[in-house]
């Protein structure tokens, strides 16, 4: 639950995305939403089911966070970076009518996790992954390292891999690939560290 609560403005956006690419006055919906909020009406072809899906992600992104304030009594530091993020470059999007703002969203979110990762670990002397996993796993200290480090180079290379299917690719491609391929690659990662976590434990019984 918790998992598909994390994923609902993506999957939102997907769903919008193939929604109004088959919606015959998408532009016209679109229009009214531009108008109501003073941006001008007129919209390239191609953009209008991104821009809808951009629409439709800034307001799943509100309700994640009222939500998560009702029900959980908090909101996690990374849901408000990515609420953030997808207002500010959702906004950038439909005022300017570019896409590119959008496409920006998933690296820039990659690079910042990467970023706390690394200067936790250099300037404040703290492992990030070792704090949200050291409760339920014990681990030597160098492969605590090599973990905080390899989450930081997967964050860094998704980022990288997000800008080029972004801007190679078609906006389906790329709807897809945030979606489905992103959720992929984790799970792959996920997997591939657990293998590598349960040699040591192994060890240790």
């Amino acid at each position: 639950m918790k998992f598909l609560f994390d994923l609902f403005p993506v999957i939102l956006f997907f769903i919008t995305l193939k929604i109004a690419e088959k919606t015959a006055n998408a532009s016209l919906i679109l229009g009214k939403i531009l108008t109501t909020f003073g941006i001008a009406a007129t919209v390239k072809p191609n953009l209008v089911p991104i821009m809808l899906a951009t629409v439709a992600v800034i307001i799943a992104s509100i309700i994640q966070i009222v939500w998560a304030k009702i029900k959980y009594k908090k909101v996690d530091k990374t849901l408000w970076m990515s609420a953030i993020l997808v207002t500010v470059l959702g906004s950038m999007t439909l005022y300017f009518q570019n896409d590119a703002f959008i496409k920006w969203k998933p690296t820039l979110l990659y690079w910042i996790f990467t970023t706390a990762i690394l200067a936790a670990h250099w300037f404040w002397q703290k492992n990030i992954i070792k704090t949200m996993m050291g409760k339920e796993v014990k681990l030597p200290e160098s492969i605590w390292i090599k973990l905080n480090y390899a989450w930081a180079i997967f964050f860094a290379s998704l980022g990288c891999l997000n800008l080029y299917v972004a801007f190679n690719f078609s906006i389906d491609t790329w709807a897809s690939f945030k979606l489905f391929g992103t959720m992929g690659l984790m799970f792959v990662f996920i997997l591939t560290q657990s293998l590598i976590i349960n040699q040591y434990l192994i060890e240790d019984k």
